[in-house]
């Protein structure tokens, strides 16, 4: 009987995984509207006092997203009055939704990634995970693996996807 052979651990491919860096903590959304008349109307003094009388110790190191879930228009400084209360407690603070919130961690974690180790190489972009990586966190990853990989495929060694060869 032959030996059965793992050629997949065997080859030069290297997996670049997302998982990998996945910031783990509490995300949480805030909506303003909680704090408009009837979800749509700011009225400024009541704004305020109702920011000022909130409770931000609740958001002590969470991520936070800043939205607001009704069609209300609202001007600039009502977001950025709510990120001043909660910045001081919040991990990380940014204005959208929950993916939006997502996306900006992986950007952070993905610009301090060296990848000059992936220089010349095979890479797999794996595909599968147990953590929400978005969509965006993978265009992210492929932009800074192209520079450097001589191949970029995607999904699992057995049944990756090509994505990218380099031209050199």
């Amino acid at each position: 009987m032959e030996e059965i052979v793992n050629k997949v651990a065997s080859s030069s491919l290297v997996v670049f995984d997302l998982e990998d860096y996945y910031q783990a903590g509490v995300r949480t959304q805030i909506d303003i509207s909680q704090w408009l008349i009837e979800g749509f109307l700011l009225k400024e003094k009541d704004f305020r006092e109702a920011l000022k009388n909130h409770d931000w110790l609740q958001y002590q190191n969470q991520f936070v997203a800043i939205h607001c879930s009704t069609d209300a228009i609202l001007p600039a400084w009502a977001s950025i009055l709510v990120a001043s209360y909660v910045a001081p407690f919040a991990k990380k603070v940014v204005l959208g939704t929950l993916t939006d919130l997502e996306t900006s961690i992986y950007e952070s974690e993905i610009a301090s990634v060296d990848f000059t180790q992936y220089k010349d190489k095979p890479v797999i972009l794996k595909g599968c995970s147990k953590k929400p990586v978005p969509e965006s966190a993978y265009i992210l990853a492929i932009q800074k693996l192209q520079e450097y990989a001589k191949s970029v495929m995607y999904g699992e060694a057995c049944s990756a996807v090509p994505i990218y060869k380099s031209k050199r």
